[in-house]
């Protein structure tokens, strides 16, 4: 064998060696590619909770029939609702009388603005009153065809009027959002039985009849029980500790505020201490349901509704459900009211403004 045929074989047998010792070798896992991720920033959840600003209307259709216009800023004439709806507003108030003396308030009017106002988009509370004309914290009148019930007969017929006003409103395809059982009964209703100050009992049971219709024909709809005066603590107190000893069935406490250019900011203050009260006491939903301002301080009421929005929308948990301005639409000292919200001509005052927030 030669030299060159000696180093050959050498070459050949390490080649061989090393073929067999990488045969027996476990197969390699390939290297891992890593794709870099650009990151995303989640999106928030929806807080689809509605918050009511709200307008009471319950004059209307009477000032229409009586011929009195609605104007925008640049003195276009206006669908009074529509124009409403323009400056923020999203629900509509509407009182309910028994047997008023004229057609406005009764319950065919009040159906025909509810579908008028559900039809621009509104959701509706309806107030009842539990009487012929205005009820108050100065009178609570029962209506005439009521006056000489018996307690028990009267706790019944409240019940059925509230159930067949229900009723007609959703035949005509209306579900009110809220539905008020007494307007600012501060001392009951239906007097003289259902005065709160001579029979809590008796006060109680009436809202609980109205709340059990409400629960009977239109469970969806919240039940309000309604206070004026939302500064006064010890007011507050007073009925809705009375309600709770009655186990009575509500869902919203709800309050009036009407305070002046020169004392909305403590009254405002007092209101919120009032509806932290309110929350923390019975658990309760809080509604502002009327509120107003004289209509030549739209500066301040502006200020003042800014404001309160605020403080009601801050309760913790959504307990805050919303501010009503009471008859916004009134204008030249219509029926002798001047706490509107529009000015002489028929436009909407920077008050309104608050509720475009």
């Amino acid at each position: 064998m030669t030299k060159k045929h000696f180093l050959a074989l050498i070459f050949i047998s390490t080649f061989f060696l090393y073929s067999c010792a990488k045969a027996n070798t476990p197969n390699e896992t390939p290297p891992v590619v890593i794709t870099p991720v650009t990151p995303t920033t989640p999106t928030p959840p929806v807080d689809t909770f509605f918050y009511a600003k709200g307008a009471d209307i319950g004059w209307l259709s009477q000032m229409e029939a009586e011929g009195k216009k609605f104007y925008d800023a640049n003195g276009n004439q206006k669908d009074c609702i529509e124009l409403l709806k323009s400056k923020g507003i999203n629900s509509i108030r509407l009182r309910v009388w028994v047997n008023p003396s004229t057609i406005y308030c009764g319950t065919a009017d009040v159906i025909s603005q509810a579908k008028r106002a559900q039809n621009l988009g509104m959701k509706i509370m309806i107030d009842f009153h539990y009487s012929d004309w205005w009820a108050d914290p100065g009178k609570q009148n029962k209506p005439a065809a009521w006056k000489n019930l018996a307690f028990d007969a009267l706790t019944t017929t409240l019940y059925n009027y509230t159930k067949d006003v229900v009723s007609q409103l959703k035949t005509n395809g209306v579900t009110p959002t809220w539905i008020q059982i007494g307007n600012e009964t501060n001392d009951g209703m239906l007097w003289e039985e259902g005065r709160a100050s001579k029979s809590m009992a008796n006060f109680s049971a009436l809202i609980a009849a109205g709340a059990k219709a409400v629960r009977e024909t239109s469970p969806s709809s919240k039940v309000i029980v309604h206070v004026s005066n939302g500064y006064d603590n010890a007011m507050f107190r007073w009925i809705f500790d009375g309600l709770k000893t009655n186990n009575v069935d509500y869902d919203v406490i709800a309050m009036s505020l009407y305070p002046s250019a020169a004392n909305w900011q403590l009254i405002n203050d007092q209101c919120y201490v009032n509806m932290l009260d309110m929350v923390s006491r019975y658990n309760k939903e809080i509604m502002i349901s009327e509120v107003g301002m004289d209509y030549t301080k739209a500066t301040e009421c502006r200020g003042f509704l800014t404001d309160i929005i605020s403080k009601n929308k801050s309760l913790a948990n959504h307990k805050g459900l919303g501010v009503f301005y009471w008859e916004p639409e009134c204008f030249n000292n219509w029926q002798g009211y001047n706490m509107g919200a529009f000015d002489n001509n028929g436009k909407p005052t920077i008050a309104m403004d608050a509720f475009l927030n």
